[in-house]
């Protein structure tokens, strides 16, 4: 995988890289619902995505509510929206001795783990990278994303228990897909992109700093995804996570993000999946890749990307649009 970076920044036409997977149901015929309950059937959307679109590589599901599941939070599951956390199970009383942490199969993750043991076999012209929830967002999850803010400030201790919970578990969980067969995982870790940089760099870069020291290494990558609107202003505290790859979601400025990460770690995105790929026009998602190409292609380690994940009921029109002004950037120049 460290030579597969570079071999993507040695490029000079990129793949792009979109966090694509959840459309699959609409080639599958199948639910939301229906596709996360169901190791087989995940393994063939990402198999059926692969063979639909040229991407530098496979991404399995940003489904951020999988680890919260099996600290037992309540999950609200829909036919045709990803999975969301309800409520919580730590609060400012709660003793953080009594949140157990659970095993790696607990819930549904091992319906995830094993659907990247079924399809990485079957992706052999591109990197097969799981998804992981990042430690900062799961123990908002687990606190309730509005409360967690105000216990960095009034019940740090609290908070720094359950991350380490939440870090040993992502640790673990993290493993088993490398064990299982894949090439990486995308630490989505959106949450933090709320925080202030000092915030920041307390309650989440160390944290997902000891992820990546856990199971990055030449054959395995970490890419670490933040689509909240405060990366700018952190830009220290997100490039001390030590990952391989970095993705941005469309709340920050593109071109501006890669003038301030390291030139020799890929990073991708951003252009808006709900905006554009799931509700935009086949003009504006090719107006869309198209400016950012523009402003972003000077960057040798810039990989176009989705700024988050692609939902589910986006048009296919609209994703193959997306990759079709990729082309049509390339074939200009």
């Amino acid at each position: 995988m460290k030579q597969w970076a570079a071999d993507q920044i040695a490029a000079e036409r990129k793949k792009p890289l979109p966090v694509l997977s959840f459309p699959a149901v609409q080639m599958m015929g199948c639910t939301v619902a229906e596709l996360i309950g169901d190791a087989g059937r995940q393994a063939e959307a990402m198999r059926l995505v692969a063979g639909r679109v040229d991407a530098a590589a496979s991404v399995s599901f940003m489904d951020l509510s999988v680890e919260a599941e099996a600290f037992g939070s309540q999950v609200r599951v829909t036919d045709d929206e990803v999975p969301t956390v309800i409520g919580s199970v730590v609060d400012e009383d709660s003793d953080p001795d009594d949140l157990a942490v659970p095993a790696v199969g607990d819930g549904r993750t091992g319906l995830y783990v094993q659907a990247i043991r079924e399809v990485a076999p079957k992706i052999s012209d591109r990197p097969v990278l799981a998804g992981v929830i990042g430690p900062f967002s799961l123990a908002g999850r687990l606190m309730d994303v509005n409360e967690v803010m105000p216990l960095c400030y009034e019940e740090p201790d609290l908070v720094h228990a359950v991350l380490g919970k939440c870090t040993e578990f992502i640790c673990a969980y993290a493993s088993a897909f490398k064990e299982a067969g894949a090439d990486g995982v995308v630490m989505a870790e959106p949450l933090a992109g709320l925080l202030s940089p000092e915030l920041m760099a307390e309650f989440s870069t160390p944290y997902a700093r000891r992820v990546v020291d856990a199971v990055q290494d030449g054959e395995f990558a970490v890419v670490y995804h933040n689509c909240g609107p405060s990366v700018s202003k952190a830009p220290e505290a997100v490039a001390a996570v030590g990952a391989m790859g970095y993705h941005f979601g469309n709340a920050s400025d593109m071109a501006e993000m890669l003038g301030l990460m390291p030139s020799d770690v890929l990073v991708m995105g951003n252009v808006d999946p709900a905006g554009q790929i799931r509700n935009g026009t086949l003009e504006s998602v090719r107006e869309a890749i198209l400016a950012l190409m523009e402003s972003c292609s000077k960057y040798p380690n810039f990989i176009p990307s989705t700024g988050c994940d692609v939902p589910p009921m986006s048009p296919w029109e609209n994703i193959d649009a997306f990759f079709a002004a990729v082309d049509e950037f390339y074939d200009a120049r």
